[in-house]
């Protein structure tokens, strides 16, 4: 089981135990008996059935060791091989994404009858396997079911996030289309952060969601739709590491998360009508113009729902807001994830530029871990754990170092170890 897998797996399970962990549940013992009569299709297993005695325990393995103790244990005959070569997942792979709502049956056969795979390479029952632990089954459709207002009574109990199509922008004579990515508290429609973008790409969703927590505090849950940037593992795994758990809307239902619709159309009639030619003619200016709206306009004056402006009701409350001890902590949680083999000489190549590594780690793959927008710092990790910082190769430098031995791993001593 890959380290992908094995996180995939502890995001699964922590999505289980958050309704407990955030106070969603009158009764443990009643909701724990509740998911145990449910079948759930689960990361790398498929479709699984757990009692409440196991579920509990991965509450009580993440009060322990927070996120990394839900990870399962790893194999004893890990690194053996196993019937799924690296080269035979990759046709499936690549076959799937070309006919993704085949039978799998039908699938299985067009993979023989192609002569792209043969029946003494994989089973069907093992393809089939392969298929619902990798959520690569035909959909099936889901009810819509009953519909109920909610609001919550604690102020970060639930944060609703979406993007606003917003209005162009005029820059030398070319017209530029800009997105707002927002975020409002259920409780006291508060915007804990929200700002104009170019694009809508992940790194907008982490840039408003760290300014978020950095200026309101820690969520307890973040209410999304199905959009490709919420969807990404960087988002799931920097929620499930600060507690938050992240839950997705049905497709197509926009009306599921009405405060932040309610708050994009008062944008609408309220905000975009006051833009000038000034505004628009940069995204500095117009942004400017929205936060100063939105800090002396929007927050201050009374919301009809709440009786009151959302700053007051957010201040009514502030004591209960959990704010974040490390503000740097945010940075490393939203950092790339990629593999990379050390080379020989105890260098990994990222972005086409080379860097050093411990040289215990030759030969071996790491896990590194970056900004993709700025490659500022590359941080290596090994088994999940951080390693240290990568160092950019600097050849003039190299020129003129002194070599050390080589150094030998049966005689590694203790000191030795800690001055790596």
């Amino acid at each position: 089981m890959q380290e992908k897998d094995r996180e995939k797996i502890a995001l699964f399970r922590f999505k289980l135990i958050s309704p407990i962990l955030t106070g969603q549940v009158n009764s443990q013992k009643e909701y724990l008996a509740e998911i145990a009569t449910e079948t759930h299709n689960v990361p790398y297993y498929g479709p699984k059935e757990y009692v409440p005695k196991t579920i509990a325990g991965w509450l009580n393995d993440y009060r322990q060791g927070g996120f990394e103790a839900l990870k399962p244990k790893r194999r004893s005959d890990r690194g053996k091989s196993r019937k799924i070569t690296p080269g035979l997942k990759e046709i499936i792979l690549e076959n799937r994404k070309e006919y993704p709502e085949r039978s799998a049956s039908l699938f299985y056969d067009q993979l023989i009858a192609e002569k792209k795979i043969k029946p003494s390479d994989i089973s069907y029952s093992t393809l089939l396997r392969f298929l619902k632990r990798e959520n690569l089954m035909p959909g099936s459709p889901r009810s819509e079911g009953e519909r109920k207002r909610f609001a919550h009574d604690r102020v970060n109990a639930l944060w609703q996030g979406d993007v606003l199509s917003g209005p162009y922008l005029t820059v030398e004579g070319r017209k530029l289309k800009t997105y707002l990515s927002a975020f409002i508290d259920d409780h006291s429609r508060i915007i804990p952060y929200a700002m104009f973008f170019r694009n809508e790409r992940f790194s907008t969703v982490r840039t408003v969601l760290t300014e978020a927590i950095l200026r309101r505090g820690i969520p307890e849950i973040i209410y999304v739709d199905n959009a490709k940037i919420y969807r990404s593992d960087r988002l799931s795994f920097a929620c499930a590491s600060l507690g938050i758990n992240l839950v997705h809307t049905k497709p197509y239902d926009p009306a599921s998360k009405g405060k932040i619709e309610r708050f994009f159309l008062t944008v609408r009639k309220r905000f975009i009508p006051l833009l000038t030619e000034h505004d628009l003619s940069s995204l500095d200016n117009l942004n400017q113009r929205f936060f100063s709206w939105l800090e002396e306009d929007y927050h201050r004056k009374p919301h009809r729902a709440i009786d009151m402006s959302p700053l007051d009701k957010y201040m009514a409350q502030i004591s209960r807001v959990k704010t974040l001890d490390d503000p740097e902590k945010l940075k490393m949680l939203f950092l790339k994830r990629e593999k990379r083999r050390v080379k020989h000489d105890a260098t990994i190549s990222v972005d086409s530029t080379l860097y050093e590594v411990s040289p215990l780690f030759i030969g071996k793959k790491v896990e590194v871990r970056f900004n993709p927008q700025t490659y500022e710092n590359i941080y290596y990790y090994s088994e999940g754990k951080l390693i240290g910082k990568a160092e950019k190769v600097e050849y003039a430098d190299n020129a003129k170092a002194k070599r050390k031995k080589n150094i030998s791993f049966n005689k590694l001593t203790v000191e030795d170890e800690d001055n790596v």
